[in-house]
């Protein structure tokens, strides 16, 4: 692996076209979410997160970032204010919960990811009472966290531990589908809703591959 591969940060803006993305990747997936979703739930994630993108993209291209916080902050509040529904408080509450007291960042590292990402499941846990094993985002989010943290103790690069992070994702996805769901619409299944995969789950598993494959696309270029 090559030294610019394995020193690569990002400032602002550069997180901002990571997160520009990780959108279109989400939106592009809109049917394969609403397909999950339809299985157990009401079917309306894959639109809900495509609302929460498109005005988060909308409200991203106004100005130019300087701090990381900014950046989540801006995702956030797009989704909180415009998605509706449980989805557009959790899945808000994973970019602003994020952030939440940290002071301002100018570069995006794997160990400040890291830290990110854990305030946001802490956040989400505290706000919506979801733990490991409830068949919600959390059943991939707290892996790919805890994907993340092994990385760091690795002396991995971003890009590395993206990758590691992806994979604990999708092995989270993966099990979720043997979850009896504690919340939604899917709740009332029951043992029905066991061998389908989480919505919620699946979207973040999206997004922290999104989030790779962007990664991997701007440190081959430097």
């Amino acid at each position: 692996m090559s030294n610019s591969v394995q020193e690569v940060k990002l400032n602002a803006e550069q997180v901002k076209e990571m997160f520009l993305y990780v959108g279109e990747q989400v939106r592009e997936n809109k049917p394969f979410l609403t397909k999950i979703d339809s299985a157990i739930g009401d079917g309306d994630h894959g639109i809900g997160m495509s609302v929460g993108f498109t005005k988060a993209e909308e409200n991203l291209n106004k100005k130019e970032f300087i701090t990381i916080n900014d950046v989540f902050k801006t995702i956030g509040m797009s989704m909180i204010a415009n998605m509706g529904g449980a989805s557009g408080v959790i899945f808000g509450t994973m970019f602003t919960g994020g952030v939440k007291g940290l002071d301002p960042q100018e570069e995006l590292t794997l160990p400040l990811l890291a830290q990110i990402l854990e305030g946001s499941v802490k956040s989400i846990k505290e706000r919506g009472k979801a733990e490991l094993g409830d068949k919600t985002m959390i059943d991939a989010l707290e892996p790919a966290v805890d994907g993340l943290k092994l990385s760091v103790e690795a002396n991995h690069s971003l890009l590395e531990g993206l990758a590691v992070a992806e994979k604990c994702a999708a092995g989270g996805v993966e099990k979720s589908k043997g979850y009896v769901a504690k919340f939604g619409r899917a709740k009332s299944l029951g043992e029905r809703a066991i061998g389908h995969q989480d919505a919620g789950a699946t979207t973040v598993w999206i997004m922290i591959k999104s989030m790779r494959e962007w990664v991997e696309k701007a440190a081959v270029q430097q």
